[in-house]
């Protein structure tokens, strides 16, 4: 069922990066569980998904554009009873120098997922998401949110 469940964790990076994309937050939390841990490009360790929104989220996908999970990227490892599993891609987005002009915002993530049943949709638990080298830690989009 290996396959059945890259599937799956490819869905739910599609399902988030769209999310991540159209600056819409709400649909998004759906995603995580409530105590999910994460690191981020603009935070240091954070528990709790309000923390999460509030300190990473809504700090940065205002400011970009254009994000999205390179699927063909995806490495997958799964707990042998399928009810955990681990992701990791690589992702692009479009940043904004304070003057407005584009740039290569271009990272990876590694996501840790949860559920309770191998029917369930998985849940983020934690997210470790970093930028490439080089890569300018600030971008000065201005985007509202959906949600």
């Amino acid at each position: 069922m290996e396959d059945a469940d890259h599937k799956s964790i490819a869905k739910w990076f599609r399902d988030w990066g769209k999310l991540v994309d159209s600056v819409d937050f709400i649909p998004a939390r759906e995603l995580f569980a409530e105590n999910v841990i994460g690191f981020g490009t603009r935070m240091n360790t954070v528990r709790g998904l309000s923390y999460l929104e509030e300190q990473q989220w809504r700090q940065v996908w205002p400011t970009i554009e254009e994000f999205r999970f390179d699927i063909s990227t995806l490495e997958c490892l799964f707990s042998p009873d399928r009810l955990q599993g681990v992701g990791i891609v690589v992702w692009k987005s479009k940043g904004f120098t304070e003057d407005k002009m584009p740039f290569e915002r271009n990272g990876r993530a590694t996501v840790v997922f949860c559920r309770n049943a191998v029917s369930n949709y998985w849940k983020g638990t934690h997210t470790h998401l970093s930028l490439n080298r080089g890569t300018p830690q600030k971008s000065y989009g201005e985007r509202p949110p959906k949600s």
